[in-house]
């Protein structure tokens, strides 16, 4: 009965899955299928995110490793995911984030509304067609032309960074780098490196006020030029990694219970209250993943250094002790304390970006389409430790714009 975060059970009902776990072997308990600490309680996952004494968020000695058993040229790999702030801790966290922190405080994230308003246009009107698959046409390219707007790359550049990103996501989201396979991650890697090598340089020449101009010339702290290269590929790959992914979920949700969907469109004002339900039930990231620094007791366990601990954010978003019928999706909950964007030191620094993208995005979606049905059965959701795996939604949409034939009366002829 070993808590296994990355099972179908865990998955398909987190609520009862993860209750009965507590019940069995208490908030923090060994997982032997994981070989780690599995943390389950709101509580305590709240609290060792906030722990920066005992417990470490680096990877970059799990990258080093990684590339001792690649070749030669895995070195850059490693070097760039080692400039990411989220595999550091402080100072290094600290010195990586600054430059970057300003570009997404609330003030500056509503200064970019007509930039993501300008996005979701773009991308509904590529949702025409007797089907079409929301997640490619809608959820995939919008938060992607956020950030390369952002990044004061061309849109048209999108789909080959999207694709360098996927490749990326193989060594990010493995629980076991060294034995990703070598080939594409150092090719995205080393196109990443020159495609951000030549945008960083015209900007330092002609600056022009956007994201990257900032990073560059931010005067809190001078990166070096892995590391700038390193906050790109972050900012990119977070940018439309997690947000396509929260989008992809909340879309298929809609999909399967059109209720809501009809009731979102008649109180709009409770949009930014159901981008918080959505990130809660189905948020991009299941589990975050931390070291043991020093030997310390954590609900009752004596973890010890070295020990790996999963914080177990999909368990901490279902529990009863704080959501009331956390099974249950409510667009209104209030509060909703979910912890789908991390929490302390490494809370997610595009968590106002990706709330306004979704905000938006939905709102947009649902009022240009007041009729909008599965064309298929919704695949259903499947992951594993660390997040959601991405599904086609394949849909039929009505058009508000299209205006409809009015149906003729039983019997009329023309």
């Amino acid at each position: 009965m070993d808590v296994d975060l990355g099972s179908a059970e865990s998955i398909r009902d987190p609520t009862g899955y993860f209750r009965a776990a507590r019940e069995r072997g208490g908030a923090v308990q060994w997982s032997a299928p994981h070989r780690a600490w599995v943390v389950l309680s709101h509580a305590e996952v709240e609290a060792a995110f906030r722990d920066t004494e005992t417990l470490s968020a680096d990877r970059s000695k799990t990258f080093q490793r990684a590339a001792a058993r690649h070749s030669p040229a895995f070195g850059v790999v490693a070097e760039l995911l080692s400039g990411w702030m989220n595999f550091r801790d402080d100072p290094a966290h600290r010195r990586l984030r600054e430059p970057v922190r300003a570009a997404f405080t609330p003030r500056a994230v509503g200064a970019l509304e007509e930039d993501v308003r300008s996005a979701v246009e773009q991308a509904l009107e590529a949702c025409h067609g007797e089907i079409v698959d929301l997640y490619q046409a809608f959820a995939r390219p919008i938060p992607a032309l956020v950030i390369a707007d952002m990044l004061g790359a061309d849109r048209e550049d999108r789909e080959r960074f999207q694709d360098w990103s996927d490749d990326i996501g193989k060594i990010v989201f493995s629980l076991a780098p060294g034995s990703v396979a070598e080939e594409p991650v150092v090719r995205a890697t080393e196109q990443f490196v020159a495609f951000f090598s030549r945008l960083i340089e015209r900007e330092r020449a002609n600056p022009s006020g956007n994201l990257l101009s900032a990073i560059v010339h931010s005067g809190v702290g001078e990166l070096n030029p892995i590391e700038l290269v390193g906050a790109c590929t972050l900012l990119l790959f977070g940018g439309h990694e997690t947000t396509t992914t929260l989008l992809d979920n909340a879309l298929a949700i809609l999909l399967e219970r059109p209720d809501l969907a009809d009731w979102l469109r008649v109180h709009p004002e409770a949009y930014a209250s159901a981008v918080e339900e959505f990130m809660r039930v189905a948020g991009p990231a299941r589990t975050m993943a931390r070291k043991v620094r020093v030997s310390h007791a954590r609900g009752g366990r004596d973890l010890e250094p070295g020990q790996t601990v999963f914080l177990g954010i999909v368990a901490a978003n279902h529990d009863e002790a704080v959501f009331d019928e956390p099974s249950r999706i409510d667009l209104e909950r209030d509060p909703n304390p979910q912890l789908g964007f991390g929490w302390g030191p490494h809370f997610c620094l595009g968590a106002n970006l990706a709330r306004l993208e979704a905000r938006i995005a939905l709102r947009a979606l649902l009022e240009r389409f007041p009729r909008m049905e599965p064309a298929v059965p919704v695949p259903e959701l499947e992951g594993g430790i660390m997040g959601f795996a991405r599904r086609p939604l394949l849909a039929r949409l009505a058009d508000r714009r299209v205006p409809r034939l009015p149906r003729q009366p039983a019997g009329a002829r023309g």
